[in-house]
């Protein structure tokens, strides 16, 4: 009798209420439930690399448009896919528009010293001395008001507007240290007239558009119209890529449940947040989007410094492992790795550390109670909700080896993963952009080729292949959630089918 967790001998099995079938590449690995995003960057551009990557754990790859050239993009993106298909198994590409990020322009010199009390004048044309500073908002001046503060390399440094004249705003440095040519300039509490999106960002839009992207992530989200606004220009490019909306400012958290409802998924963008918003705040922030994505079916990533120390070290810091874990336990569907794997020495550890520190803690959920989603859902019909969520259950209730979804969508998979049940879950679809999508959605493993509009032909082909790969056996139940065509656009058939 096997112990829960331990994997079958052969390679291609769904670990026994823990792991996931992985594909057909001949390398025996252990995969999580929660979904790891990677950034691509210098660090892992290669086809060697994404392919190593993908072995490891890779989900959902990120293509960050803030830096490098588009035609690096485009280059990175069909790596990433002839990597995929070289692997066997679908991975999804995240493509995150820039937004408006503020900078600063060119110093007086390499690096400044602000010490406390001293001032800085921000004008509107080039700097001439040591103490004054430009920034690629040409508004700025303009906008600012004394008493506002303006934070600058990440919130290190912060400064208070003293005075503001037509062409120059006095502050003072109330918390000290250095600053360097196009440092992040934040704003928290100005609000700013610039748009969400950028024309640098609607051109890489529609690129994303263009080579079929299956996530658009945009930044400095404020409300809800500017995610309908970028759904619209995709929809109007052709694509029916997910928009995630990432959660880094105040005016989000303060309409984050519209932002939620308009958006496909989020993404809780720790960097900016922690600097926009008092960084006490933040881990209750995280943990306040995270309750209502769970409530409203939307997948939520985490993101920023999760691993940051493996930069440049083959181990995380104990808090770093602790930071992945809780968000785990807090309902996470994914984890990000930004500079750990675009830049840092480690790549390919930090992305195996991430693996080991998600099936650690996912031992733990044995003792939680499976989630359920309470709302009713718009883009999921209510049969299905009441499907998935009475497959759930009967599944633990007949201790089934296994749970199968077919969806056309991805909707009623995505209501699926919000179950988290450590029953390991298969998606198929006979879209390759629905399989794709399924890589962010927790404890969703996608598979290709399965006759979905069959559903007998569906429960023969995942005997065989369960048969084949060492996933099922005989006198294994297996929970089927598909439909029969009577009720238009819901999935209306649960099975519960005994291998022979």
């Amino acid at each position: 009798m096997r112990e829960i967790g331990e994997a079958r001998p052969e390679y291609g099995s769904i670990q026994e209420r823990s792991g996931e079938f992985v594909g057909m590449t001949g390398k025996k690995i252990q995969r999580a439930r929660t979904k790891t995003v990677a950034t691509v960057g210098p660090a892992s551009n290669s086809p060697e690399q994404l392919n190593q990557l993908i072995q490891c754990g890779v989900d959902v790859f990120r293509i960050n448009t803030a830096h490098g050239t588009a035609d690096e993009h485009d280059q990175i993106f069909h790596a990433i896919r002839a990597a995929s298909e070289q692997q066997g198994r679908p991975v999804a590409i995240l493509v995150d528009l820039a937004g408006p990020k503020i900078r600063l322009g060119s110093l007086f010199t390499e690096t400044v010293d602000c010490p406390v009390g001293r001032q800085f004048r921000f004008v509107r044309n080039e700097v001439r001395a040591a103490d004054e500073l430009t920034c690629s908002y040409d508004r700025l001046i303009d906008e600012l008001s004394v008493d506002n503060q303006v934070m600058l390399a990440d919130g290190s440094v912060t400064m208070v507007v003293e005075s503001v004249t037509q062409d120059q705003a006095t502050c003072r440095v109330i918390s000290g240290g250095a600053i360097r040519s196009r440092q992040g300039v934040n704003l928290p509490g100005v609000a700013l007239s610039l748009s969400a999106v950028t024309e640098k960002d609607k051109e890489r839009a529609r690129w994303a558009a263009s080579v079929g992207a299956d996530f658009v992530s945009q930044s400095f989200v404020r409300n809800a119209e500017e995610i309908i606004a970028l759904k619209s220009m995709l929809t109007e490019s052709g694509s029916d890529a997910a928009v995630i909306a990432k959660i880094e400012k105040r005016e989000a958290l303060e309409a984050l449940e519209p932002i939620v409802e308009a958006a496909d998924g989020v993404m809780v963008a720790r960097g900016d947040l922690g600097v926009e918003i008092d960084v006490a705040e933040t881990p209750v922030a995280q943990k306040r989007i995270i309750r209502v994505c769970q409530r409203l079916c939307k997948p939520v990533i985490v993101a920023t410094q999760m691993l940051e120390s493996m930069h440049d070290s083959r181990r995380p810091t104990r808090a770093e492992a602790s930071d992945v874990a809780n968000a785990i336990l807090d309902g996470a569907d994914a984890c990000m790795l930004s500079g750990e794997t675009a830049i840092g020495q480690y790549p390919v550890d930090a992305v195996n550390m991430m693996q080991r520190i998600m099936a650690a803690t996912e031992r733990m959920l044995e003792e939680r109670p499976e989630l359920s989603t309470t709302d009713v859902l718009d883009d999921v019909h209510i049969i299905t909700s009441a499907v998935v969520n009475g497959a759930g259950k009967i599944a633990e209730d007949v201790n089934a080896r296994l749970v199968v979804v077919a969806t056309r969508s991805g909707a009623t998979a995505r209501v699926k993963s919000k179950q988290h049940s450590l029953i390991p879950t298969i998606g198929v679809s006979a879209s390759e952009a629905t399989l794709r999508r399924m890589c962010l959605y927790w404890g969703i493993t996608p598979l290709r080729g399965a006759p979905v509009m069959d559903p007998p032909s569906l429960r023969n082909f995942i005997a065989s292949w369960g048969k084949e790969h060492d996933v099922v056996q005989a006198k294994d139940r297996v929970v089927f959630v598909t439909g029969t065509g009577l009720v238009a656009g819901a999935n209306n058939l649960l099975v519960v089918h005994e291998i022979r």
